[in-house]
């Protein structure tokens, strides 16, 4: 049961202390041609890994060195509370690139589809 399996857990951890818990989950299908920061592109479709979620938005591995943020403004196109409620570690999410800063390392992502018109214009 329920029990049995969080002590195993727990045992785990002292056996691998090292061990991230988020390279169980499935991995998404990345795109073989991206090695850098350097090789995305403002608008560009990807797939990524929820890999940590903070109150100001989440973590996204696009199978890059460097994490993309996605803000929680961008997490949905309607208001978000906070960012659990729409992704959890491990989800596998649709992305599309906002910015590239090469200089700081930083990526920008969006979970809204920048095609789609927003709510707001008839």
């Amino acid at each position: 049961n329920e029990s049995i399996i969080l002590i195993e857990d727990i045992l785990e951890a002292f056996i691998s202390p090292t061990r991230d818990i988020r390279d169980d989950f499935p991995q998404p299908l990345l795109k073989s041609e991206l090695l850098s920061l350097e090789d995305l592109k403002v608008d560009m479709e990807l797939q990524g890994t929820v890999r940590n979620v903070v109150d100001f938005g989440a973590f996204i591995d696009v199978g890059i060195k460097e994490a993309g943020l996605v803000h929680i403004s961008k997490l949905s196109k309607s208001y978000v509370k906070h960012p659990l409620d729409v992704v959890s570690v491990g989800d596998i999410v649709k992305v599309w690139v906002i910015s590239v800063d090469l200089n700081r390392k930083r990526l920008q992502l969006t979970m809204v589809n920048p095609k789609d018109k927003p709510s707001f214009v008839n």
